[in-house]
């Protein structure tokens, strides 16, 4: 079962293998607000949830229910992946969007998968398959690393987040404070590093020599990020 705290709709992936590309698609993502706001026309973007299906019968989601709000998110996605394409930001087809919300992965019991069980029994959630489980107001945009640690209430590695409908995050907590602290201390870093590196270079070093102590290179070297816009669908 999917965590509650991780429970969210993706809008796109992407593969972003450079700290700075990373960096673009949060730009890109900012720069989208004025865009997202008219798009929304000031509403709130409710999604009403109703049903349980399956993907291949090893994926299980609650389904998004028909209504106009399907086409605002489409509308959404769309508006974000023109963007991320736009700077080069976006590999392979995005246009198969598919909303859904997550509960249940195969994938993530491979003791099951050892022993040969290769579906989701449907008779688990059969009794779910026509039930209404309630509406949630999206609040947020999220650029989330699928790779990276994730935070302490389980949720993906968030790089940035844009609040939707009105909504505003007040103080920022003691949790986001630590994850924006260490964020700039790594990049600091990483920056140092690689200036360093430059400048023996252009001194004549070799790729040894003047090696900084304690393997500087490999603590602060720059992590393939395949990170992904979600919206936060609450708990």
């Amino acid at each position: 079962m999917i965590p509650v705290p991780t429970l969210h709709i993706t809008l796109l992936v992407t593969h972003l293998a450079r700290q700075e590309q990373v960096d673009l698609a949060a730009a890109a993502l900012a720069q989208a607000e004025p865009s997202l706001a008219e798009l929304l026309g000031g509403a709130e973007l409710a999604l009403p949830f109703s049903g349980v299906a399956h993907f291949r019968n090893d994926v299980v989601f609650v389904a998004l229910a028909p209504g106009p709000h399907r086409k605002a998110l489409h509308s959404l996605a769309e508006l974000l992946c023109g963007r991320l394409e736009e700077r080069g930001l976006l590999e392979g087809d995005a246009r198969g969007f598919e909303p859904h919300l997550t509960i249940m992965k195969l994938s993530r019991a491979p003791k099951l998968r050892s022993q040969g069980i290769k579906r989701v029994d449907p008779s688990l959630y059969s009794n779910y398959t026509s039930r209404f489980f309630g509406e949630q107001t999206v609040e947020r945009l999220d650029l989330c690393s699928m790779l990276k640690k994730k935070q302490q209430d389980g949720y993906y590695h968030t790089e940035t987040s844009l609040q939707l409908g009105g909504h505003r995050r007040s103080e920022p907590d003691e949790a986001e404070l630590l994850r924006i602290s260490k964020r700039l201390v790594e990049d600091a870093v990483s920056r140092a590093v690689q200036q360093y590196k430059q400048e023996t270079l252009q001194n004549g070093g070799g790729p040894n020599a003047g090696q900084p102590p304690g393997n500087a290179d490999g603590d602060a070297a720059m992590k393939t990020t395949d990170a992904n816009a979600a919206t936060d669908s609450g708990k």
